[in-house]
């Protein structure tokens, strides 16, 4: 829609159109009647502005130049652009004040000058928009937010930069400064405190300039100092553990060099100690430097993992390869270890050995404190009894080393022993096979520990034992006569014993002479002589031969055929 009519062209833009103000000036200018901008003043400004005022007539009265090719721009805008020809502000008012007409043609001839007929202006359309241009209750340009008035094509000039305003509000170029206390190192409370209330609020809007620059790069330096010492402290601590972590992954386990300095030191090593306790116990001793450094060394040693239980002397700051090698050395061992069917005797004198005391120490504190070592309830109060920690000294390897305590020392070996017995519940295998309690099937142990020779002999060695000690036995009358249990109570070990002897000793370890078992075990029975005792055979063993004297033990049933076994051992042994 154009002031000269409808043209060719599509329907006019509506001002608030994001491409309004290409059109050309004509096509948006408010019908006549229209509100202006800012009333009829503002509407003079832009008659004064755009349409200044000529002499010529407007309309046909001065004719176009020689008839040129209408631009393409005018076509479609609707009307003919002519610079040098003005519209005065009141014959504007006139044609577009008037009411609307019936649309004229314009057929594109010549007129009798022989120019080409200006196109006339068509009869006012109604605006699709806003219902027409002379509704003044919709001002497009009426707000503060509508768009600036068009200005004609020949006449449009670049838009101007609004002037910064001198005061208020002054734009800096300079980068604003931070004010938080991370970055200042001030706190609100103490910013600014010797400026005046009033200062410090003209100073919100542009005085910032009024800081020095020394002071903002100082603050500006210090924030910079701070953020670089947290990235300097993380990515030393990244680094550390990254670090820590490949040398416990990768990295060779601490270790030191040698063969170690400075006094020895004694490691006890317990019964199934693995590499790894070992290796605890070693570095709590100052003996090497890392539990993971003795476990590889261990591993490298062919022999390495037959390391024993027992007392150790050791030095300090050793490589882990030299501990494993002075470990596996007799030389460093101070262990002791008990073998099966030993008797306490023996094992007392072993231990004043090594802990460097006079002979018969050890037995006088077993004999005096044995209530105290930890024997169990059914092992006390015995009559007869020669050594109530009999028995309960067990067969295995202990440590035992200068500087220890005899009393420390059976203590250990007492507890071995409870523990072991404790396994099974030998009052009621004791009741199953006739005997008076635990103490009685430990005391059975003891005997066929110290008759038999090898494992399978224990268990026919057991039946022998049981069978003589049926009421019904009439062949040896319920006594045992055992040349061990002489043999203990005289501590010696003599397999050659005369009859007048055996018979003329009235002590209650003479199964000779009285009835039934000894007081109480006449050694250290091991796990294999506890077996057999409590399952014995049942094949009618009553009698047993040494034939050899020492390794071949041969059974009978019957007397003869005991006799006969008899006969042969004192063929071989010259009697």
């Amino acid at each position: 829609m154009t002031e000269y009519g409808r043209g060719q062209g599509s329907e006019p833009w509506h001002p608030e159109d994001p491409l309004f103000g290409d059109q050309g000036w004509g096509a948006q200018q408010a019908a006549s009647g229209q509100a202006s901008h800012d009333g009829h003043q503002q509407q003079e400004q832009y008659q004064q502005q755009y349409y200044p005022q000529q002499s010529q007539d407007p309309y046909g009265q001065q004719p176009y130049p020689e008839a040129q090719p209408q631009p393409d721009y005018a076509e479609q805008q609707g009307y003919v652009e002519q610079p040098q020809q003005g519209y005065p502000q009141q014959q504007y008012a006139q044609q577009y004040a008037a009411p609307p007409q019936q649309p004229q043609h314009y057929d594109g001839g010549w007129d009798a000058t022989g120019r080409q007929a200006a196109m006339p202006y068509a009869g006012q359309q109604p605006d699709p928009y806003l219902n027409g241009y002379a509704d003044e209750s919709h001002d497009p340009y009426g707000t503060a937010e509508a768009y600036p008035p068009p200005q004609p094509p020949g006449q449009r000039q670049a838009p101007t930069v609004p002037e910064v305003p001198e005061q208020g509000h002054e734009w800096n170029a300079e980068p604003q400064e931070e004010n938080h206390p991370f970055f200042t190192g001030v706190d609100d409370s103490e910013r600014d405190d010797d400026e005046p209330r009033e200062s410090r609020r003209g100073a919100a809007g542009g005085g910032r300039d009024r800081r020095s620059k020394t002071k903002k790069k100082g603050k500006s330096g210090r924030a910079c100092l701070v953020l670089a010492v947290i990235f300097a402290v993380g990515a030393g601590g990244i680094g550390y553990v990254g670090y820590d972590f490949y040398q416990k992954k990768f990295g060779a386990a601490p270790d030191y060099v040698g063969e170690g300095v400075g006094e020895t030191v004694l490691v006890e090593v317990p019964s199934g100690a693995g590499g790894s306790e070992i290796g605890q116990l070693l570095k709590q001793a100052g003996v090497v430097k890392s539990i993971d450094a003795f476990v590889q060394a261990q591993n490298d040693n062919p022999k390495g993992k037959t390391i024993q239980a027992g007392a150790y002397t050791m030095k300090r700051s050793m490589s882990a390869a030299k501990a494993v090698e002075l470990m596996l050395s007799p030389a460093s061992r101070n262990s002791l270890i008990i073998p099966e069917g030993k008797r306490n005797a023996w094992v007392y004198g072993e231990i004043d050995k090594r802990l460097g005391v006079s002979s018969g120490t050890t037995k006088e504190v077993a004999l005096k404190n044995a209530d105290s070592m930890g024997l169990p309830d059914w092992a006390k109060g015995h009559k007869n009894v020669k050594d109530p920690l009999e028995g309960f000294l067990y067969p295995a390897s202990y440590p035992v080393a200068k500087g220890m305590k005899p009393e420390d020392v059976l203590k250990k070996m007492v507890n071995r022993a409870t523990s072991e017995y404790g396994k099974q519940d030998l009052a009621a295998e004791a009741k199953k096979l006739h005997l008076d309690g635990p103490w009685q099937l430990l005391t059975v142990a003891s005997l066929v520990q110290a008759e038999g020779k090898t494992p399978d002999d224990f268990r026919r060695m057991s039946e022998v034992v049981y069978n003589r000690l049926k009421p019904d036995n009439t062949q040896t009358n319920q006594k045992l006569q055992f040349d061990s249990a002489y043999n203990y109570l005289t501590n010696q070990s003599n397999i050659k014993i005369g009859l007048s002897e055996i018979n003329s000793n009235p002590d209650p370890y003479n199964t000779y002479k009285w009835r039934g078992l000894t007081p109480g075990p006449i050694g250290n029975p091991g796990s294999e002589a506890m077996a057999a005792a409590l399952d014995p055979t049942s094949e009618g063993w009553m009698y047993f031969v040494a034939t050899d004297g020492q390794h071949k033990t041969e059974f009978a049933k019957t007397l003869s055929e005991f006799n006969k076994l008899k006969d042969e051992f004192n063929a071989q042994s010259g009697q």
